[in-house]
């Protein structure tokens, strides 16, 4: 068998089998192995650099950022994004902000570490903790979050949970990162995105990061003060949390997304690109 037929082959591993294969399902903290930094070190600095060439320069993508105004200038902020619709999205969150303090984010365990050489490489980079589908539970990403808060860092991920939907509105938003943000009582910084779904060269794509909100803000009347972790309670306010948030967003991923589209008429080169780093599982 051909090494290309091999790392295609490895591509198309379930998440389970990969699961299987490693014999762990360490998340968080336990996988880093160390506290997460928040400075923006040298080799940070320029592999961002790098990429910023590569996807600005070599692939011409254009990104349409506002909103770094409405930041918390120190830092310790959940940042909840959505949509999710390709593997451009974490890079755009990455540049809506700014390099420091850092961005730790959660990422899919198959899909961020299907290949060794990745693993180790985000390992030393750092920037993402993994979770693996059927993994140890919320506390250890709760604990992640409180370990990036702390220190000043942002604690970031995509609240739909996963890769898929309509480009122009949200799917629902799973209630994990309302619990984190319940347990640790960070700010939340919304931030819509919108352009990934399809990828060619010369692509377009927008971002808004909005006005910071607290979870008792959007839990609204659900909000009876911090209920104990783990309660029915907990889960009811992150629910309520999680539909205003989404009700904030899609108006605004609504209204940048048609910037993002260009006319039929228009060719599509590279149009590759929309699948280049994602591991598609077999069906």
């Amino acid at each position: 068998m051909t090494g290309r037929r091999r790392r295609r082959a490895a591509a198309n591993i379930r998440p389970e089998e990969l699961r299987r294969s490693r014999g762990d399902v360490r998340e968080g903290l336990d996988w880093l192995g160390r506290p997460p930094d928040v400075r923006a070190g040298i080799l940070y600095r320029v592999l961002r650099g790098v990429a910023r060439f590569v996807l600005t320069g070599v692939l011409g993508f254009r990104v349409d950022a506002r909103g770094r105004e409405n930041l918390p200038a120190a830092g310790g902020y959940l940042l909840l994004a959505a949509v999710h619709r390709g593997w451009m999205d974490p890079f755009l969150a990455l540049d809506a902000v700014p390099p420091e303090p850092r961005v730790w984010t959660l990422g899919s365990g198959p899909s961020a570490f299907d290949r060794p050489w990745k693993e180790r490489l985000l390992r030393r980079v750092g920037g993402v903790l993994p979770v693996w589908r059927g993994g140890v539970g919320i506390d250890v990403h709760v604990e992640a979050a409180q370990a990036v808060l702390e220190r000043g860092g942002v604690f970031s991920t995509f609240v739909e949970g996963t890769i898929g939907g309509p480009p122009d509105r949200p799917t629902a938003f799973r209630q994990g990162a309302f619990v984190i943000a319940l347990r640790t009582g960070a700010p939340i910084v919304p931030l819509a995105v919108a352009g990934a779904e399809q990828l060619y060269r010369g692509k377009r794509f927008a971002t808004r990061l909005l006005p910071p909100v607290t979870i008792a803000e959007l839990a609204g009347e659900a909000w009876a003060g911090t209920p104990e972790p783990g309660s029915r309670e907990e889960l009811a306010v992150a629910r309520h949390a999680a539909e205003r948030l989404e009700e904030i967003l899609a108006p605004v991923i609504a209204e940048i997304h048609p910037t993002t589209v260009d006319p039929p008429t228009r060719r599509r080169r590279w149009p590759w690109l929309t699948g280049l780093l994602l591991g598609r599982p077999k069906a």
